[in-house]
């Protein structure tokens, strides 16, 4: 199950066996002005993985914001979830929540990147 608004999105999945994994998370985002990076977004996840309640954050800048994705799974291994676990299902979400992210912040297919983000 999965419910995007803009500046939220929540996901959930309830073990299907025992042994399986489970979560509720929920992770919202808004622009904030970075003093090193300038307009950036921060994402707040926070909610349940295998029942154990997790909270972290993190942000980033306007021309490194297509990498949330990635980030937030990573944050979602750390805290539990399997690194094989599938969320293709959760594409479509992940597309709206991409464009509202570009949205907010302006960013404008072909815009540069900063080259020490390349490093």
């Amino acid at each position: 199950m999965a419910s995007f608004e803009p500046g939220h999105l929540h996901i959930h999945r309830e073990p299907l066996q025992p042994g399986d994994f489970g979560y509720d998370i929920k992770i919202d985002y808004q622009v904030v002005q970075d003093p090193k990076e300038g307009r950036s977004m921060q994402f707040d996840m926070h909610g349940l993985i295998n029942n154990k309640d997790f909270k972290e954050s993190f942000v980033l800048p306007k021309d490194q914001f297509y990498n949330f994705a990635k980030v937030g799974f990573d944050i979602a291994k750390k805290h539990g979830i399997p690194s094989h676990a599938d969320l293709r299902s959760m594409h479509k979400y992940y597309d709206m929540m991409f464009e509202d992210v570009r949205h907010q912040l302006g960013h404008e297919l072909g815009d540069p990147v900063k080259p020490e983000h390349l490093e």
